[in-house]
């Protein structure tokens, strides 16, 4: 039986505590709790967990700087912080921590679970602390002979608590250390590959084939490796300037699955439902050159072919939303918004100028590019910013702004339609909801939680801040990654 993940919680209100507590243990995580600082000293030395979940006040100490200091001593272990009242100067602190995500009020269990279990699966990714890990303790990996045991040591340690498969090589593609993740994939003695061409110790073609592939296109190269027992899994190849690459996999066996599934659903969906609705569409507009129609006739008809559009729209929507929470949309490349934006605008420009609205645009020059999927990003500029603009008053107004801050970009959208009532701001993200006051509207439900969907994907935040009668402001951080120069193969 695999051993359960150990989630520590460190808050001192008791039923938020008491809540937790049993939602997690509800879906197998074990807990442990924190009664103040020093509990949770000795609990971080004495267990491995896999989580560590602190209140934003805890034992009369903020609990941001609680988690400062332990980052310090636990680069690896995923935090999340939980407060009563979610600011935007709140959530910047939490962004610049570079904490996985924040609890706040009204809590529900699938809330809860949902961000633990997303936390735990963003620290297996071992990206981007893996490789600044490996750059601090090892900068004089350049030269094997040159490194000192206590630096091995200190990354093996690091390396061998990674759930996936992680090997080290030098600039000359010789092994320098391999957890027993990887050794088990490949059926390798850990001690003695060391030291070894990675040629001569891997062959296993897929996995040959990332190795010995031109890397000059980008510094992240992702490729399938297949084995004879079905499994799949996604291996990556990095460069790590002056030390050399670092190979990491992961197994995808279960999203190849869904692949599988959600294409047979596409099929079944583009067969059985939209061919039928393209059919009704057509003899609906046909109808009329067969002979003269009264107006009623005429209503009926129009009022046919708006409900087929809506079923149409919604169908394409719900097939987004799974394709984007499977987890499948992995296409990244440099995108600039303030492009994106304009093509957004310059669609919605009759909207725009049938109701009459200013729309006041605010660009930080020079805006960074972003690594994400530009289609998506568009799905999210259209969305918000349509929004602005159909639930703003004739002759209204809308402000966009987007600005760089530290390591992340800022888009903000503002509008001054009727604002959204605060018992629905914590569910206008979820699927098919609709808030109360805008009932007279046209839409999927969906829109909103697509939106959440892009922005989570590319590892963002989204919220909203609004006033009934006085607009509302959605707020998308996303995080902005530098281009990386490869290194070059000696």
């Amino acid at each position: 039986m695999p051993k359960k993940d150990l989630i520590l919680l460190a808050l001192d209100g008791s039923h938020t505590l008491k809540l937790m507590d049993r939602a997690l243990q509800a879906v197998n995580y074990e807990t442990a709790i924190a009664a103040d600082t020093k509990a949770l000293s000795r609990l971080l030395q004495e267990t491995m967990p896999a989580l560590l979940m602190v209140g934003e006040r805890f034992d009369g100490h903020d609990g941001l700087e609680i988690i400062a200091e332990l980052l310090e001593r636990f680069p690896t272990l995923p935090f999340l912080v939980y407060t009563e009242k979610a600011t935007p100067e709140f959530a910047k602190r939490v962004f610049k921590l570079g904490i996985n995500g924040y609890l706040a009020p009204p809590l529900r269990t699938d809330d809860i679970v949902g961000i633990v279990e997303g936390a735990l699966k963003h620290a297996h990714r071992v990206g981007d602390w893996l490789r600044r890990e490996v750059k601090r303790t090892t900068s004089s990996l350049k030269k094997r002979a040159q490194i000192s045991e206590a630096e091995r040591s200190r990354l093996e340690t690091v390396i061998n608590s990674i759930h996936d498969n992680v090997m080290i090589l030098d600039e000359d593609n010789v092994i320098l250390l391999v957890n027993p993740a990887m050794c088990a994939s490949f059926g390798l003695d850990g001690q003695a590959v060391i030291g070894k061409p990675v040629l001569d110790v891997i062959q296993h073609p897929d996995l040959r084939a990332l190795i010995t592939s031109n890397h000059s296109d980008d510094p992240l190269q992702y490729h399938e490796v297949n084995f004879p027992d079905g499994r799949v899994a996604s291996a990556q190849y990095t460069a790590i300037p002056e030390i050399g690459y670092v190979i990491t996999m992961q197994d995808i066996t279960y999203l190849k699955e869904v692949d599988r599934v959600r294409n047979e659903m596409v099929h079944t969906v583009s067969h059985d439902l939209r061919s039928p609705l393209t059919s009704v569409i057509g003899y609906t507009e046909l109808i009329a050159r067969a002979g003269p129609l009264n107006e009623s006739q005429k209503d009926f008809l129009k009022r046919i072919q708006e409900s087929v559009q809506h079923i149409t729209a919604l169908i394409n929507d719900l097939l987004d939303i799974g394709s984007i929470e499977a987890g499948l949309d992995t296409r990244r490349e440099w995108v600039q918004l303030d492009g994106l934006l304009r093509y957004t605008l310059d669609m919605l420009q009759g909207q725009i100028k049938a109701k009459q609205i200013k729309v006041q645009t605010e660009i930080a020059s020079p805006l960074p590019p972003l690594r994400a999927n530009p289609v998506r990003l568009r799905q999210v500029l259209d969305n918000v910013v349509g929004n602005a603009i159909k639930y703003s008053n004739r002759e209204g107004e809308v402000k966009i702004s987007i600005r760089p801050e530290g390591d992340q970009v800022i888009i903000q959208v503002s509008d001054n339609g009727p604002g959204i009532p605060i018992q629905d701001q914590a569910h206008i993200f979820d699927k098919f909801y609709r808030g109360r006051n805008i009932n007279d509207q046209e839409g999927t439900g969906l829109g909103l939680a697509i939106v959440k969907s892009i922005v989570d994907a590319h590892q963002g935040r989204i919220w909203v801040e609004s006033n009934v009668g006085q607009g509302s402001t959605f707020f998308i951080v996303l995080p902005i990654q530098s281009p990386t120069i490869p290194v070059g193969k000696k």
